[in-house]
């Protein structure tokens, strides 16, 4: 061995050295493979744990083949009707959707924490509410992990797959950026506009709801106006003696 590097060093063999580094690789090569495959340490990483996004496609409806109907609840900011909405639905033994804002959750861990406990399901309207298709990729992204983080904070679970994005503004990169962070959006078939109040009746928004009763149709009510609050009770009793069902967003996408 002594010779062959006294070789290399004094006469420069430019090929004794390339001979010299294939065996090196080729020793560093059998090394690698002749440990132990137990003392290599690789993460696990669970899965099927996380809901995650099934489609590209965003959700208008429901089953068409059902007579029923969903309910969904967006909370941006304040609570004005979350109390009165959480009762109705009990006594019409009905599991309601709720998409809210990270800042929403942190102003309201308490009725967050009671949407859980009651069954209710809790997806996402992102943390501050902006128009997404006015941010770039990693904002969006930003959005919908930082509402996350919050609902995991206070529940311990996750908002994903669904999002509702605000003021259903929404396109093409939106959605794929989205679908990537593992969230489909859910936008609706009828809004009922209860958010105009003080511009809006309650009248005029039961009415808006009854006369759309549809087979799947997806309803957007709002939890920081009191019409919500007001009128449910009497929208979902007149509903139910259409002979419809109120579901919930998963219930009502089964089918």
């Amino acid at each position: 061995m002594n010779g062959i590097f006294k070789k290399i060093y004094y006469s420069q063999d430019i090929r004794a050295i390339i001979v010299l580094v294939l065996i090196l690789a080729v020793f560093g090569t059998l090394v690698w493979f002749i440990i132990p495959a137990g003392n290599i340490q690789k993460r696990d990483i669970p899965k099927n744990e996380i809901p995650v996004a099934q489609s590209l496609s965003p959700i208008y409806h429901g089953d068409r083949t059902k007579e029923q109907v969903i309910f969904t609840f967006d909370g941006g900011s304040v609570d004005v009707s979350g109390r009165q909405i959480l009762p109705v639905l009990a006594k019409h033994h009905v599991k309601g959707t709720f998409f809210l804002t990270g800042k929403f959750m942190e102003q309201n861990a308490d009725l967050v924490k009671q949407m859980i406990a009651a069954g209710h399901e809790v997806y996402s309207h992102t943390y501050d509410h902006p128009y997404l298709t006015r941010i770039p990729d990693i904002e969006i992204t930003d959005e919908l992990k930082k509402a996350d983080m919050t609902f995991k904070d206070i529940t311990g679970g996750t908002l994903r797959p669904y999002y509702r994005p605000p003021y259903g503004d929404i396109d093409k990169r939106v959605i794929e950026t989205a679908y990537e962070y593992g969230y489909e959006a859910v936008l609706w078939s009828v809004d009922a506009e209860d958010w105009e109040a003080p511009n809006i009746s309650d009248e005029e928004v039961v009415n808006k709801i009854i006369s759309n009763i549809r087979p799947g149709n997806i309803f957007l009510m709002h939890i920081g106006d009191d019409i919500t609050g007001r009128v449910l009770d009497r929208v979902f009793s007149e509903i139910e003696a259409k002979g419809y069902k109120i579901v919930s967003l998963r219930e009502g996408l089964e089918n």
